[in-house]
């Protein structure tokens, strides 16, 4: 019955929070949708996305302690879920990055350290607790998992919650204003100098002048063994009859190509072979045609371009892989994963054995081996429980970074045998962003209380200023890091991003600079950043 103050009055609040607490179910999706709704809200160039989550559950989470309990294994599953994933998706790049980018990447570990190092000295000096101090770390670098790893370590208490939930928004408006002072000066960049123009792929055709092999083209992307190349060789028309180029092809005079590639790097092979004319060899599908087939099949997935034999199963050519919304030129050591959508240059008539090898299924890719990824998530956690003694504490991966070292591990194999671990791209940002939803949402309604307490007190702007002052701090020492090093601007603002591990900051990185680099400069450090926080974190909560 409602109260006689009518559905705004105090009467009418408390039996609201009754049925919440009742319906813990209830509480945690109303918090998530509510969330996903304030996190898309604009302040500025800056939206909170997952995290408004978080500050959702805070805010609900104030008004009944009650509201948080239970929520242990939602925070459990929603992280394992987000960081596994996390690890699948960056397995690859983490991996091939590592021996080019490890000066960066052993710098950045560094920092970290002395990041962590600073905020234990302040929040002694400054009478911190230091579950708050944890917290504040994870908060200022906006990392999740590293705010389970404190959470854990304080035997489930909501200071690490409180600290991150003050300093997150902090971390991120710091980060965004450094990143938007530095991403266009330039840098010396002696040891990365600029790549190739980022424009689309394109296609020419070239009558051959000048004789010579495919795998002999400078720049050409077919050459096993190597993850490289800027052009492809699709189409040949030798005596007027037109054919799939095979990769080892000798070349002859009077023979018209179809190059694919970069506009620059399609002039290079242009000016080697002879020269362009007009008529496309693409506009003419009669006897050798093109499409985009979807990879469905879990047997082709995890095996590279070269290891298909394309070329020897159907006489065709694999030239392109849309992964996502990128357009990739296929190299022959490039892998392909579950959803993605490679281009085939094959005769007409094998068209339909063509797309049965790949799948060619929309339905297939929405169905997720639910085999293979909870076995890799057992696997994880497995991992996560094994513990280290380290001096007078106990390290362990925990939760949060086991599964993520698993997840690094299994999407940089692909595959196992029959067991395919990667999944279809969309899948994977979806199952990621639910788990994230789920363990920020569950993680505010059980410190709601302990934030209203803390939050606009001294204490609370003592943190968002410490905050403020050391990540500026240690982000100019990154900036300065990566000149030294004789990286681009364009390398060091993703690695800035990187290093915070704000996906939103890199999206705000490349609205101010058009450059492949600043991605590669992220994917360098956010996984490597993400294991290296979880460790420190436990850290300081034992100091």
């Amino acid at each position: 019955m409602l109260s006689p103050l009518g559905p705004s009055g105090p009467g009418y609040a408390e039996a609201v929070v009754e049925v919440l607490v009742a319906s813990p179910l209830l509480a945690l999706f109303l918090t998530a949708a509510l969330g996903t709704l304030a996190g898309a809200i604009p302040f500025g160039p800056l939206r909170f996305g997952a995290a408004g989550a978080l500050f959702v559950g805070l805010a609900i989470g104030a008004l009944d302690p009650r509201l948080g309990e239970g929520l242990e294994l939602v925070q459990a599953i929603g992280l394992a879920l987000f960081v596994y994933t996390v690890g699948l998706a960056s397995g690859a790049s983490f991996f091939r990055d590592l021996r080019k980018q490890a000066p960066l990447m052993l710098g950045a570990v560094v920092l970290l350290v002395a990041f962590a190092a600073l905020v234990a000295v302040g929040a002694r000096w400054l009478g911190i607790d230091a579950g708050l101090a944890a917290g504040l770390f994870a908060g200022a670098l906006t990392s999740t998992p590293a705010l389970a790893a404190a959470t854990d370590a304080a035997g489930g208490a909501a200071e690490p919650a409180v600290g991150y939930s003050i300093a997150y928004p902090i971390g991120v408006a710091v980060t965004m204003a450094i990143v938007t002072v530095l991403a266009r000066r330039r840098l010396p960049a002696r040891r990365d100098p600029d790549p190739a123009d980022p424009e689309a792929i394109t296609t020419i055709t070239v009558v051959v002048d000048r004789p010579r092999r495919v795998d002999e083209i400078p720049g050409i992307a077919s050459l096993p063994g190597r993850d490289t190349g800027e052009v492809r060789v699709s189409y040949l028309m030798r005596d007027g009859e037109v054919s799939v180029a095979s990769p080892n092809e000798a070349l002859r005079a009077d023979d018209r190509v179809l190059l694919v590639g970069a506009p620059g790097a399609l002039d290079r092979a242009e000016a080697v072979l002879g020269r362009r004319v007009s008529r496309n060899l693409a506009h003419d599908r009669s006897v050798v045609d093109f499409r985009r087939f979807i990879v469905s099949n879990p047997d082709v997935a995890g095996r590279t371009v070269a290891e298909l034999l394309i070329p020897l199963r159907f006489d065709g050519l694999l030239t392109r892989i849309q992964r996502g919304d990128r357009d990739l030129l296929a190299t022959a050591e490039s892998t392909l994963q579950l959803g993605d959508r490679v281009l085939v240059v094959v005769p007409r008539e094998r068209m339909a054995e063509v797309a049965r090898f790949f799948g060619d299924s929309e339905q297939r890719v929405t169905e997720v081996d639910f085999f293979s990824m909870g076995l890799g998530i057992a696997l994880g956690v497995a991992v996560g429980l094994v513990a280290v003694p380290l001096g007078g504490m106990t390290i362990a991966l925990g939760a949060a970074a086991g599964p993520l070292l698993v997840g690094l591990v299994l999407g940089h194999a692909q595959r196992t045998g029959p067991l395919v671990w990667n999944l279809p791209h969309s899948a994977n940002l979806t199952i990621r962003q639910l788990g994230l939803v789920l363990f920020l949402a569950a993680v505010g309604l059980a410190s709601g209380e302990a934030f209203a307490r803390t939050a606009f007190t001294t204490t609370g702007l003592v943190i968002a200023g410490l905050a403020a002052v050391l990540l500026a701090a240690t982000l100019l020492l990154v900036w300065w890091l990566g000149r030294l090093l004789g990286l681009s601007g364009p390398r060091t603002a993703g690695a800035i991003a990187g290093f915070v591990g704000q996906p939103v900051i890199l999206g705000h990185v490349d609205s101010l600079v058009d450059n492949e680099r600043t991605g590669a400069g992220y994917a360098a450090l956010f996984a490597l950043g993400i294991i290296v926080k979880i460790v420190l974190v436990q850290a300081l909560v034992a100091l």
